[in-house]
């Protein structure tokens, strides 16, 4: 009752009679959320954990605080009116669900969904609620066709930023707000937060939860499942929080109209780009005056969004190299022993292609558009920062800082095949992955010496892993020619090289657009929704939740080999 209430209040303009009534609700849901807690303690019979008990310590300090200034003092109605909001209120009755639902036992069956089935179940759920909420008459200044909402729903939780209206005119601050939360959850997953809040509390889960959370998070043993998704949210939040800052600090406060809105802006744009998401709030994403010559807000948000592009697998072992390396080599430490391969070899393969890419579509760009679009750039700093931008942006963040409509059909072709590599693993942005290209090429280079396996530092890459390297380079293809294909018969007086930028760019999770996305028919719109989720959940997990696995058998056919060229 209490979700159904907080949501029509944020959702709808009420009446003083109605939001009376809503009052009264919200004080009987928190005192009934302090007696709860106070009575879980009672009848407690484990050990209580500090966190737990200084998480509910605050919490109940915190609602108590609020409850006292908005409903007993008339002291806070004169002098003290900001407490009176009712966002406070709302936001103790948020804090309060969090807790409660946190304290119900989570249980995944894997008779039920398997991994890859509840995975994408996470993702179809969360896309659905979106674009209810984004329908909601306070999500938006005029009403939005389910259609567009579910577009923008789409967009949000598969970290994509193509939109059919503009963010920050369009939507309210609330459905502004909603965007946000879609993007932060489906950046990380549903199931991450869940999952772990469920434990924060509960301080145990059962062995099937923690085999399916080990498949999701790739975690090498079932004893750091939960190691795994607290350093996901730590990273996540520690990188957005200095992130937004950054962004703050690089500012000019003269355009925005007040510090609430300038501090909107620094959050909105630090989660946006760490999720690799591209949504902005600005109307021509950093594109806009008095934006796209600021090149240290361009270089802090590069910075933000490689972090979230490298993956929190890759960010977590350069921590531990980091670490290792300061104490051995600079701290000179005699009586550390030597660890060999602290930073290992998916880190080292990814990190090499991301630099590679990174410094090849800088130089490209660069002499490229060097006497075209970047002529009105502020000197070669101005030059090369928006070249980086662009080198860096089509790794699947979507913020852009020049004209997309105004590039030559080879920065255009070039940025499709960045856009179409992507970031890294186990990351919150798309495309085929900078692994699966590195594997690629060291296949070739490996054919081409006459060698039956593919070996790179010293270590020989699984069969397993080039199998599903060629699988996932060969399903985004499919899924890529399908949707021009599609696109192109229902909008055929579009261009086809704008339609094909639009479809690497929804499945690589992008966001970049060559500005038709608005002009779209409601089927190419629909066509762009299922690459995006297609893209966000991968081809291959849809095909792994729908297809029975095979038993191990412990024979083998007679080999032959095929005609190839």
């Amino acid at each position: 009752m209490g979700i159904f209430i907080l949501i029509a209040d944020f959702g709808f303009n009420q009446s003083k009679r109605i939001q009376l009534f809503a009052n009264e609700v919200y004080f009987i849901i928190l005192i009934s959320g302090i007696f709860t807690t106070i009575i879980r303690y009672l009848k407690l019979s484990k050990t209580l954990t500090k966190r737990v008990l200084l998480f509910d310590s605050a919490s109940i300090f915190v609602i108590l605080t609020i409850i006292y200034f908005h409903f007993f003092s008339e002291q806070s109605h004169k002098h003290l009116s900001i407490f009176y909001d009712d966002v406070w209120i709302k936001l103790a009755i948020i804090l309060t669900f969090i807790r409660e639902f946190a304290e119900k036992k989570i249980v995944y069956k894997r008779t039920f969904l398997n991994p890859a089935q509840l995975f994408i179940v996470s993702f179809l759920i969360l896309i659905f609620l979106g674009a209810l909420l984004l329908m909601l008459p306070n999500a938006t200044q005029t009403n939005i066709s389910f259609l567009d909402a579910l577009f923008t729903a789409t967009s949000a939780v598969c970290v994509t930023g193509l939109v059919v209206v503009d963010t920050g005119t369009f939507f309210t601050e609330f459905g502004q707000i909603i965007i946000l939360i879609l993007i932060q959850i489906g950046g990380l997953g549903i199931l991450t937060f869940a999952s772990y809040f469920s434990y924060f509390f509960k301080g145990g889960t059962t062995y099937e939860n923690q085999l399916v959370l080990g498949d999701m998070t790739n975690a090498q043993k079932m004893s750091e499942v939960f190691t795994t998704l607290k350093r996901i949210l730590y990273i996540t939040f520690i990188i957005e929080f200095l992130g937004a800052i950054l962004i703050y600090t690089s500012l000019d406060s003269l355009l925005f109209d007040s510090f609430i809105q300038e501090l909107f802006f620094s959050v909105f744009h630090s989660i946006s780009a760490f999720c690799n998401a591209g949504f902005s709030t600005l109307p021509n994403s950093l594109y806009q005056s008095g934006f796209k010559y600021n090149y240290l807000l361009q270089f802090i948000i590069i910075t933000i969004f490689m972090l979230g592009g490298l993956g929190f697998p890759i960010v977590a072992n350069l921590i531990k190299y980091s670490k290792y390396f300061l104490i051995s080599r600079l701290l000179r430490k005699k009586h550390i022993s030597y660890r060999p391969w602290v930073l290992n070899l998916n880190s080292r393969i990814a990190l090499i292609t991301t630099i590679s890419l990174t410094i090849v579509g800088t130089v490209l760009f660069f002499i490229n558009e060097y006497n075209h679009i970047l002529t009105d750039q502020k000197g070669f700093v101005g030059k090369f920062i928006a070249s980086l931008f662009a080198a860096t942006t089509p790794r699947t963040s979507g913020f852009n800082t020049i004209d997309m409509g105004a590039l030559q059909n080879s920065s255009v072709l070039l940025i499709m095949l960045l856009m179409w590599i992507g970031a890294s693993p186990a990351s919150t942005g798309g495309g085929i992955k900078t692994n699966t290209f590195a594997i690629a090429t060291l296949n070739f280079f490996s054919l081409a010496r006459g060698k039956s396996r593919i070996e790179v530092y010293r270590r020989e890459i699984a069969e397993v892993s080039i199998r599903r390297a060629f699988a996932v380079i060969s399903l985004s293809l499919i899924v890529i020619g399908f949707g021009i294909f599609s696109i192109a018969a229902f909008d055929p007086q579009i261009n086809i090289l704008s339609i094909a930028f639009e479809c690497f760019s929804a499945y690589s999770t992008v966001g970049l657009s060559l500005g038709i996305t608005a002009s779209l028919s409601a089927y190419s719109k629909f066509v762009l929704i299922i690459i995006m989720f297609i893209g966000r959940v991968s081809m291959l997990s849809i095909l792994i939740a729908f297809f029975k696995k095979v038993k191990h058998v412990n024979y083998r056919y007679p080999t032959e080999e095929i005609t190839i060229n």
